[in-house]
């Protein structure tokens, strides 16, 4: 009977998540932000900070510590997942080209950000008390502060029709590299807080994680590839049932390699992915069976167990509140600041740089794993967790209309107003008003397939 309660709580939380997720993802692409935005809200809600506030007892009885250990373990399960199909769709041939301004902006959207970090995290360090390792609570607060969200960004930048604008490529290509860098700096920050700052245990950690991708990139990769296109070939276009379960094996294997390295698990399942960016129909095909019931069932649970952690009761004087404002304003001077300079010093229209400043300063999904991870590692405690989700929604909430309201006036204005984004708003405002009116009133906002 234990079993069937524990079972009965569960699925009323699964009822909950999945149907507050899309709820929230529909509300919030109406209102004009992608729909992960809602997503990530309605995990907001769930948490402590707004129906625990309203239903107090209904949410310790749904949500108590015991109960919500399953939704920790199912988001673990389900970033593995994501993150794996997050490595498929990295486009590495953006990295190949020489662009000078693309690797300046991104040095630049990667130094500067984090540099402010360290700063900032020995200033929140010192005022909260906080009683974790101090050098790896200052890493942790650098890194999420130099993270870009490159899903999250590509989907806006399709929605608006500039991905293949000359200012789309050269900020897709400084968010990979920026991408790439920000993996690095998480393992980095992982293996110091797991080797407890002891020199030769850090050491021994570092020789496994490169040891692990030098054998995946010049071993594991051409065997890879070889046995995706024999799958191709004998499955195409759908991936049967063995295959699938192939490709699970590989995938949980992948993660146990970190997870027993001392990296979490979520490295391995995007190494695993990210061999295998340039198979194409692979690719295809195991999107159609794994993609949809990832992002439906597994990304809410993920955005839910970070809400039931960001609790606002945590942040119980007005000098934490100051603190959250200046943590947000230090993030985007760094990002925002550190690219869009960058971008107007390599001959790039101040507005224009400014866009790309703006487009660079997306977080979304790759931040809250940054955080979770941090959190898991008892390195960053409920206030500072709290303060950095702010930052983390309210960066990615800002970038579309922010855009939009810049787009105006540059070379991405006349790839924007053909957009299918801008034909649906016609017809829309056509529908009720009968008119449409120009651009510069700055009324569009984004919405669509954003999802990640």
């Amino acid at each position: 009977m234990h079993t069937e309660s524990t079972l009965l709580t569960l699925i009323i939380q699964l009822i909950l998540i999945i149907a507050a997720g899309r709820a929230a993802g529909a509300l919030f692409r109406f209102l004009g932000q992608p729909q992960v935005c809602g997503e990530i809200a309605a995990g907001l809600m769930l948490g402590p900070s707004v129906f625990g506030m309203l239903f107090p007892k209904l949410h310790v009885f749904l949500f108590n510590p015991a109960a919500s250990e399953h939704l920790n373990v199912l988001s673990q399960i389900g970033l593995v997942f994501m993150m794996f199909l997050i490595g498929l769709e990295f486009d590495f041939s953006h990295l190949h080209g020489n662009h000078r301004s693309a690797m300046a902006i991104s040095s630049a959207g990667i130094v500067l950000p984090f540099v402010l970090g360290l700063g900032l995290g020995h200033l929140l360090y010192s005022i909260l008390e906080i009683h974790v390792s101090h050098l790896g609570f200052v890493l942790f607060v650098a890194t999420s502060l130099s993270i870009t969200a490159i899903p999250t960004l590509g989907r806006i930048m399709m929605e608006f029709n500039i991905q293949r604008t000359r200012l789309g490529v050269l900020t897709i290509t400084a968010a990979a590299m920026d991408d790439a860098a920000g993996w690095l700096l998480l393992a980095l920050c992982s293996a110091v807080v797991q080797s407890d700052l002891r020199p030769g245990h850090f050491a021994l950690i570092a020789v496994a994680v490169v040891g692990y991708l030098l054998f995946m990139v010049l071993i594991a990769r051409p065997l890879l590839v070889r046995w995706a296109g024999h799958m191709m070939k004998s499955s195409k276009p759908e991936l049967s049932l063995n295959h699938l379960a192939q490709v699970l094996v590989l995938l949980f294997l992948s993660a146990a390699i970190t997870n027993l390295i001392g990296i979490f698990s979520i490295f391995g399942a995007f190494a695993l992915g990210a061999v295998l960016y340039d198979q194409v129909e692979f690719r295809v095909a195991v999107n159609r069976r794994l993609r949809d019931f990832v992002i439906v069932f597994f990304l809410p649970i993920f955005f839910t167990y970070t809400g039931l952690h960001t609790d606002i009761g945590s942040m119980y004087t007005r000098s934490a509140w100051l603190l959250c404002g200046l943590v947000t304003l230090v993030a985007s001077i760094g990002k925002f600041g550190g690219c869009a300079l960058m971008a107007g010093l390599h001959g790039i229209r101040w507005r224009e740089a400014f866009c790309v400043g703006t487009m660079m300063n997306t977080r979304g999904l790759m931040e809250l794993i940054v955080l979770n991870t941090g959190y898991n590692l008892g390195i960053i405690p409920k206030p500072v967790f709290f303060m950095l989700v702010i930052m983390a929604i309210t960066t990615t909430y800002m970038t579309a209309p922010v855009l939009t309201l810049l787009i105006r006036g540059t070379a991405l204005q006349k790839d924007f107003q053909a957009s299918q984004f801008m034909q649906k708003r016609r017809a829309q405002f056509t529908i009720s008003r009968g008119s449409l009116p120009p651009i510069d009133s700055g009324r569009y906002f984004p919405t669509g397939p954003t999802e990640y």
